[in-house]
């Protein structure tokens, strides 16, 4: 089944110096990432905070498919709701498949694949041969429910945060999981 981002709890468990959550000390070390979002009425910029902090570990506490380049989560400037900005990995669009008269027999490239996945093609391999190298940009609105409201106090930041991260995968996955199915090979 794909998923598009998932938790390695098993992972964040064995690499945790208290056996408990590599996440969970991440997060009790950068208590100060959220002193914008402690006492928010909104649960927004708390979840923002918390993604970018599990996203950013490495390896991430969330991971992500092979097509999933970049993902963060973001308060709309329009109507302070949750958005989520997603950069995939794509196909070259069918303009460019169905005939190849515009590539001049120049040998274009498409995205560079190692172990199974994507990667940016090295200097030398640029220096060679021109790449195209598609990308879709999702932007969407993500729902608020499920989302732990933002803590009243320091106390209740590492549980807000890991459980923010959870119903951010849940959100994200029931998004992306359709189109990803689409974009992968059968």
């Amino acid at each position: 089944m794909t998923q598009v981002f998932w938790i390695d709890h098993g992972y964040d468990r064995e690499r945790a110096t208290s056996g408990t959550s590599r996440y969970a000390e991440h997060v009790a070390a950068h208590l100060d990432a959220f002193a914008d979002t402690v006492g928010d009425i909104s649960p927004v910029g708390f979840a923002c905070v918390a993604w970018r902090l599990a996203t950013r570990l490495d390896p991430g506490y969330v991971r992500s498919h092979r097509r999933v380049l970049n993902a963060t989560c973001v308060r709309n400037e329009y109507d302070g709701g949750l958005g989520a900005w997603v950069t995939l990995v794509a196909p070259w669009p069918a303009g460019l498949t169905t005939t190849r008269a515009w590539t001049h027999d120049q040998g274009w490239r498409d995205w560079p694949v190692v172990m199974g996945q994507y990667v940016q093609p090295p200097a030398r391999d640029t220096a060679r041969a021109p790449h195209v190298r598609a990308t879709l940009l999702v932007e969407a609105p993500l729902p608020l429910d499920g989302l732990p409201a933002a803590p009243d106090g320091a106390d209740d930041v590492v549980d807000g945060a890991v459980r923010a991260v959870a119903v951010l995968v849940r959100e994200l996955n029931t998004l992306l999981t359709p189109m990803v199915r689409q974009l992968e090979p059968a």
